[in-house]
């Protein structure tokens, strides 16, 4: 039996954690969305999930998670409402919820276009855009002889310290876990310096690429090029659109544009940290 408006306006909203992992990667395969099982147990160990439960007893009627990065920021992602209850006022509601949790915490999240719209009217502003790309990487355009190799454990402590310079904020709690929830994760190194770092880590029948920070776009080239090498799937990532020439080489080695996100904020001007050496994020989780 359909639920009244009024009904589900009073469903509480509790917290998700990662025995919710299979309920949320229903939720997003029930929108058209991969399950992206690797990426919710990330999502969900080191970020706060909300969501309500469906009253049927089957699963989730809404959900979405933040990543804290500290007083300074804090990411919202995977904002999802299960197709019976769109477009009724759910999505909002737990938008207001997670703003009411946040209280003075700037908040920066990737909006779809359909989910662009309501995050204007709760105080949103885009400040950028990104563009995902994805295909089998054919090495048509060849890359600059940047040494890159395979990160070892030793060098832990400069990708903490280049991502805290990229980023603007501590991501210790998110980085640390990247080479459990990476396949490859790659250092480029000049002169004894770790000069930029990436990752690809498994998605579906894809390896997705990011975090992505490097000195330069030459540097961001070569450790995708090593990456690609090293992997037996297709390629995605998601490219602020200010690092045209990167997007350009990556579209000539074969990876299609699949979507245009915004880059939104809340509370703040713009994002802290180096937008030059910050080319991809580490997951991407539009709504």
């Amino acid at each position: 039996m359909p639920i009244s408006p009024s009904s589900l306006a009073q469903l509480p909203i509790r917290r998700l954690g990662v025995d919710d992992l299979l309920a949320c990667a229903d939720l997003s395969e029930n929108r058209g969305w991969p399950r992206e099982e690797h990426k919710w147990g990330l999502l969900l160990a080191a970020g706060t999930g909300y969501g309500i439960d469906d009253p049927s007893g089957d699963g989730l009627v809404t959900c979405s998670v933040v990543t804290s990065y500290g007083p300074g920021l804090a990411a919202i992602g995977m904002v999802l409402v299960a197709e019976q209850y769109a477009r009724q006022g759910v999505g909002r509601r737990l938008m207001e919820h997670v703003l009411a949790e946040s209280g003075s915490t700037p908040l920066t999240l990737h909006a779809t276009p359909y989910g662009q719209p309501l995050y204007e009217q709760l105080g949103f502003t885009e400040t950028g855009r990104a563009e995902m790309v994805s295909g089998r990487f054919t090495f048509a355009a060849p890359a600059p002889a940047v040494p890159v190799r395979p990160a070892a454990a030793e060098d832990l402590q400069a990708i903490l310290r280049l991502d805290h310079e990229a980023f603007g904020l501590d991501r210790t709690h998110v980085i640390t876990r990247l080479p459990a929830f990476a396949d490859h994760l790659r250092v480029a190194e000049e002169d004894g310096e770790i000069t930029g770092f990436a990752a690809a880590w498994p998605n579906m029948d894809t390896h997705v690429v990011g975090p992505l920070i490097a000195r330069d776009t030459a540097t961001a080239q070569a450790l995708i090029a090593s990456l690609a090498a090293a992997s037996d799937r297709p390629l995605r990532t998601d490219i602020d659109v200010r690092h045209s020439a990167l997007l350009g080489w990556v579209k000539e080695n074969g990876l299609d544009p699949i979507a245009s996100n915004a880059v939104m904020v809340r509370s703040l001007p713009d994002l802290p940290g180096d937008w030059r050496r910050r080319f991809a994020p580490l997951t991407v989780a539009a709504g």
